[in-house]
């Protein structure tokens, strides 16, 4: 079971539609175009858009598979006094002083340019549970990092 919002919700099946509507016809028209070249066994082209297809089919799949199995979160019960997946949380690197903020959500959420990091990060793990004021200990492949929390909101 995957935890996201209704926005990441709809969003998955903006994308679902998208590939099944418009990818999916795209992929068989360049698998109709390479067979009517002639011979299928040596026609580049057709293995290229049937690797396509195959690639296509199985992020289709993958992202249904998401979608069936996930649970919409009701934003409006997320507390804000421990961080916990829909939390944006702002926080401060006690070593540098730079201040980050990330909103905690599931891996089919994850948008690095808006701050929407993945629950499962090393830096979420180390943010989830703890209160405003609270140091977390987060180990990175740089090294480990204490980082202040400052403030949780609702993501």
């Amino acid at each position: 079971m995957a935890y996201m919002s209704q926005e990441g919700y709809d969003k998955l099946k903006a994308e679902i539609k998208e590939l099944e509507e418009v990818e999916r016809p795209k992929v068989i028209r360049q698998i109709q175009e390479a067979r009517e070249k002639g011979d299928l066994s040596e026609n580049a082209e057709y293995d290229a858009a049937k690797e396509a297809q195959g690639k296509l089919e199985s992020l289709i799949a993958r992202k249904k598979m998401d979608l069936a199995n996930a649970k919409i979160l009701d934003q409006s019960k997320i507390k804000t006094d421990v961080v916990q997946i829909l939390s944006k949380v702002d926080i401060e690197d006690q070593a540098t002083g730079k201040q980050f903020t990330y909103t905690l959500v599931s891996d089919s959420e994850v948008n690095l340019r808006e701050g929407k990091i993945s629950v499962n990060t090393p830096i979420a793990q180390g943010l989830i549970g703890k209160r405003v004021g609270e140091i977390a200990d987060i180990v990175t492949p740089v090294g480990q990092k204490k980082m202040k929390i400052l403030n949780i909101s609702v993501g």
